[in-house]
């Protein structure tokens, strides 16, 4: 009697986070035109259509639209799907609802799986950073999906066994590794290891067993289909792909087989457009096969649990055949054969020095702040899932701050730990997988160092020397860019914004809307209240007076400001502050600047503005990047 076969197509479905640091938003990216930003164009051409991927008929009739992640295996990136929670809702109904009737298909298993937080690669953290990535991974999860992970990714399947520990310690049933992370296997009880590299059978479970007791089950994808569904455009032909899956079933075998692959999800409409539609045929094909069924990942491990054990290549990932050397060194993992990767190595090294001076900052201001600064951390996951919620910060304060603190150490409280996500953030893997350190990728990577370094600084520790002097031996491909230091001070450090470019910006935003709206750039990060304002035209040129007051969602910080802005005519713009300035003062100052701009020239009006209002000039290029191109 032949034994049972089952079929398991995974997606990993990820976007590194997109968000400006400081704005908690994602600005415009002129390379995912013609949409806002990579984030919208991917949910378009992928997430949105395998809600409702199309089955056409022989005519091309649409006969049936099917929700894809009911019925297949599938983990979100979390930081995507917050992005998702508040950018595009509807997406993410589909998906948890996709989970919860694959739980009725699937004997209570879903479908879907947790992954590390924000994709770092997990053996190359500290010990306490692969604990935080976990526990973040698993409370977004519980979170969102409203149950406990059986399963969770790895970053790029970068495995270790401190890794495994760690997700073992968390209550996880079981990750999925590639076919060549497995070093050896055999069956439970035997003493004789097999070794054939990349040779493992992947169509059962395995049992990794870990040096602290512990274990954990282990899936090896076939990497042969997975392959040729990611690269070799087996989603050009439903019919084609389905063959192919079944070519994964092997009659000599004896056991219950799992066939199951592994890709990105974006292949599924993204990498191969109607790659969505592909899935959707094979899926309905196979739901209505009697000699296959679908399964997932949790219930096949709780039909048929592993009767073979297994020890991996450690430090071993699916996309590095040097195994995690593309996030730290020149392996020459890459996409253009002319290009070098000796920027990697300073990177992480750069990296990996500044997070040792956030953290031993972090220990030493921490323990007078929380009652156990690593368990704040770990906790912090709710204040991140709700963001600018003052009544969440407040519970989370009373829950790990020290009893009774000031204001102002509750501000220092909360940018601590917002130093601590911006330090892990910027170990997204992403930052090193492409060939060129100024690639967006990376470019976000170090917008999260400058902002952990920004934040660090008003609390009286500059991390920034030390920092850039790694960063300069970072050698970039392109002429333009000299090393990483130029790459900072050309694109990272005007990127940077303060309370006084936010201020600067309401500021500015005051000619051209009339002080009626504000840019969308700012809502999510900060309220602004404006306290007083006074605008007057006179030709092609303009100006605003007014006091203004701007509060950070995330920090707590605030600011009151004094401001007047002078727009000359087309692009040319004259804005200044005066936080020094009382409300008699600044009631003085207005009164005198308008008398000036209706009867005087502009250029007595600027030389007033400049002996009242000393500090920095800002001008059009202060607004965000969306308010630029409005």
């Amino acid at each position: 009697m032949r034994q049972p076969r089952y079929l398991c197509i995974h997606g990993h479905f990820y976007q590194p986070p997109r968000e400006n640091p400081w704005l908690g938003m994602v600005e415009v990216q002129d390379s995912a035109a013609p949409y806002h930003d990579w984030n919208e164009r991917i949910a378009r051409e992928c997430y949105s259509p395998n809600i409702r991927a199309r089955h056409l008929d022989g005519s091309g009739h649409i006969v049936n639209l099917l929700n894809n992640y009911a019925w297949m295996s599938f983990n979100f990136g979390p930081t995507l799907l917050q992005w998702m929670s508040e950018r595009e809702p509807e997406i993410l109904e589909g998906i948890i609802e996709a989970d919860e009737l694959s739980r009725q298909r699937r004997n209570g298993h879903g479908n879907a799986l947790a992954q590390v937080y924000n994709h770092v690669i997990l053996p190359l953290a500290s010990p306490a950073d692969k604990q935080t990535q976990v526990r973040w991974g698993i409370a977004d999860f519980q979170a969102r999906f409203g149950r406990d992970p059986e399963g969770m990714w790895l970053a790029e399947t970068a495995v270790d066994l401190a890794s495994l520990e760690v997700l073992a310690e968390a209550g996880i049933a079981f990750t999925v590794l590639a076919p060549r992370q497995a070093k050896c296997w055999r069956k439970l009880g035997e003493k004789r290891w097999h070794e054939i590299p990349g040779g493992i059978d992947p169509s059962r479970a395995y049992l990794c067993k870990l040096p602290s007791g512990r274990s954990i089950s282990l899936f090896f994808y076939d990497g042969i289909i997975s392959q040729q569904v990611a690269f070799e455009r087996l989603l050009d032909d439903g019919d084609r792909f389905l063959a192919r899956l079944h070519q994964g079933f092997d009659d000599h075998r004896d056991h219950a087989q799992l066939m199951h692959i592994a890709t990105d999800g974006e292949s599924y409409g993204h990498h191969h457009p109607h790659g969505d539609m592909a899935l959707a045929y094979v899926l309905q094909r196979i739901s209505r096969d009697p000699d296959v069924q679908l399964t997932n990942y949790g219930e096949f491990l709780a039909l048929h649990p592993p009767e073979w054990e297994v020890e991996i290549h450690e430090n071993s990932s699916w996309s590095c055949v040097h195994g995690v050397e593309r996030w730290r060194s020149n392996c020459e993992c890459r996409m253009r054969p002319d290009w070098h990767q000796r920027w990697r190595d300073p990177l992480r090294r750069a990296f990996n020095t500044l997070k040792e001076g956030l953290d031993d900052h972090f220990i030493s201001r921490g323990r007078n702040r929380f009652e156990d600064p690593w368990a704040a951390r770990d906790g912090y996951i709710d204040v991140m899932l709700k963001p600018g919620s003052e009544r969440v910060q407040r519970q989370f304060l009373r829950q790990h701050g020290r009893p009774d603190l000031s204001r102002s150490e509750q501000i220092e409280a909360l940018k601590l730990l917002e130093i601590q996500r911006d330090a892990l953030f910027m170990f997204t893997s992403c930052g090193w997988f492409f060939d060129e350190i100024s690639g967006i990728e990376t470019v976000q990577c170090l917008l999260y160092a400058a902002r952990a370094i920004h934040l660090a600084r008003q609390l009286g520790v500059d991390l920034e020397p030390d920092f850039l002097e790694i960063l300069s031996e970072a050698t970039s491909n392109l002429p333009q860019f000299k090393d990483g230091r130029d790459l900072w001070e050309q694109i990272v450090r005007p990127s940077c914004v303060d309370i006084e470019r936010v201020l600067a910006h309401r500021a500015i935003s005051m000619i051209y809307a009339n002080g009626d709206e504000f840019a969308d750039a700012s809502t999510r990060a900060f309220e602004l209240v404006t306290l007083d304002k006074e605008i007057r035209s006179r030709g092609n040129s303009h100006l605003a007076v007014g006091r203004i007051r701007a509060r950070s969602k995330f920090t707590w910080e605030e600011e009151e400001t004094s401001f007047v802005v002078i727009h000359f005519g087309g692009l040319d713009f004259h804005a200044v502050l005066n936080s020094e300035l009382d409300q008699s003062g600044y009631e003085t100052f207005k009164q005198a600047v308008l008398a000036a701009f209706r009867g005087n020239s502009l250029a007595d009006v600027t030389n007033l503005v400049a002996r009242s209002f000393p500090g920095t000039v800002h001008r059009l290029d202060d607004l965000f990047r969306d308010e630029q191109r409005r």
